[in-house]
């Protein structure tokens, strides 16, 4: 991380340190395998499940014992990478159920399609497991709701579970996030929220299966992020970065939305290509936000992007980026550009801090939910073609259905 010249408190949304922490007794993490790590499984073995896999191995503190993946391909590559005996590689749609009884692990991190989080960690917690679940959590607000429930549950059955948002622990916005609480920016007037990128689908492997295939349900499984329901369209699976930075910043939840969304280059899958939309947060404060997964030719700026406008000054939040406050209280701020990774393995390390501390309060999860809630809002808005209020949103009882029949088990 690139530190400014202006002193800066390192500490992150868990409050979990960087410092030493003691390894406590196998027996407290569940039976854990030699040198007291802690026995780790893996739900999701594509592209990211198997490199988040390699990094909790990097830790130290785990280690792999187990994954699961639909596709026995990718679970048997994964099993070959993370060195997990092949007996332990299970496939099938109940092939992370299978995990969860074998015994084989402590915690497990799930990185599967963003459909499966809410029951996979749920099962996880109902087995006595701790989980590291990557966002975002769920598809529908019965989803984010479970997940929420999930997380009052761990802290009960004294076991973690945490959400793998990386701005969260970026110590430049955390401390710019914080000074904005407490007034830096004044009274706040209005603000921009964007997430631009271009396709990170267009050559991912199986797309032209599923082009010629649409509805078969294992190639929209193999390229879910190009299923609406799979991923939760395209505002909830990516540009929920930019709304969790959005809902951290304001610190309450917005009155209604009302958005548009699309597709005008995307010709696989059912996912949109843009979306926008004006949030309004009560009291004359309104939100303009807008994602694209469209080519932006050379368009800057990009990437993901948050600008509080206030009475007194302005937050400029970049994932990845900057991260400053300008005006009568300037904040310097500073830059992390590799918070893709490093914010990745700061979670990790406060993963293996928290339970091997006995930290069960699972303080993640709660914003988590409320910021998966705002991608459904902006979402549900768009298609519904019609303003939609954040007090019907969470009474919203829609369990959206991935049509996975005749799939194995």
């Amino acid at each position: 991380m690139k530190r400014s010249s202006e002193p800066i408190t390192r500490r992150c949304f868990l409050g979990a340190t960087a410092a030493s922490v003691a390894i406590v007794p196998a027996s407290a993490v569940r039976g854990t395998g030699e040198n007291s790590k802690i026995r780790l499984g893996v739900l999701g073995c594509g592209r990211r499940g198997t490199w988040i896999g390699k990094l909790f191995a990097e830790h130290g503190g785990y280690q792999i014992t187990a994954c699961a993946d639909y596709f026995e391909d990718r679970a048997r590559a994964a099993a070959l990478e993370l060195g997990v005996p092949e007996k332990r590689a299970f496939t099938g749609l109940s092939g992370y159920r299978r995990l969860i009884e074998s015994g084989a692990a402590d915690a497990v991190a799930i990185e599967t399609p963003p459909y499966f989080h809410p029951r996979q960690a749920s099962d996880a917690i109902d087995a006595g497991l701790h989980a590291f679940v990557a966002k975002p959590v769920a598809v529908d607000v019965p989803g984010c709701h479970s997940i929420a429930a999930s997380g009052r549950k761990a802290t009960e059955k004294k076991l973690c579970l945490l959400v793998d948002f990386q701005a969260r622990v970026d110590p430049f916005m955390s401390e710019a996030m914080g000074r904005v609480a407490r007034g830096a920016i004044g009274e706040i007037a209005f603000g921009e929220a964007t997430y631009h990128a271009e396709d990170p689908f267009a050559k991912r492997e199986g797309v032209d299966e599923l082009a010629n295939a649409p509805d078969d349900p294992a190639r929209r499984l193999r390229v879910f992020g190009l299923d609406r329901v799979l991923s939760g369209d395209i505002v909830v699976e990516q540009a929920i970065h930019t709304l969790d930075m959005l809902g951290w910043a304001m610190g309450k939840p917005p009155v209604r939305a009302s958005a548009t969304g699309a597709r005008k280059v995307r010709k696989v899958g059912t996912s949109s290509d843009n979306f926008t939309a004006q949030i309004d947060y009560g009291g004359g404060v309104g939100i303009t936000f807008s994602h694209r997964q469209i080519k932006g030719h050379g368009t800057v700026p990009s990437g993901i992007r948050l600008r509080l406008f206030g009475s007194e000054g302005v937050l400029e939040a970049t994932y990845a980026g900057a991260t400053l406050i300008r005006g009568k209280n300037f904040f310097r701020g500073g830059e992390s550009p590799g918070l893709f990774k490093e914010g990745v393995q700061a979670n990790i390390r406060a993963f293996h801090e928290l339970i091997t501390a006995g930290r069960f309060d699972n303080a993640t999860v709660e914003p988590s939910a409320q910021s998966n809630l705002l991608g459904v809002l902006v979402r549900n808005a768009a298609y519904r073609g019609e303003t939609l209020a954040w007090a019907d949103l969470i009474k919203d009882t829609e369990v959206l259905d991935a049509r996975l029949a005749g799939l194995s088990d």
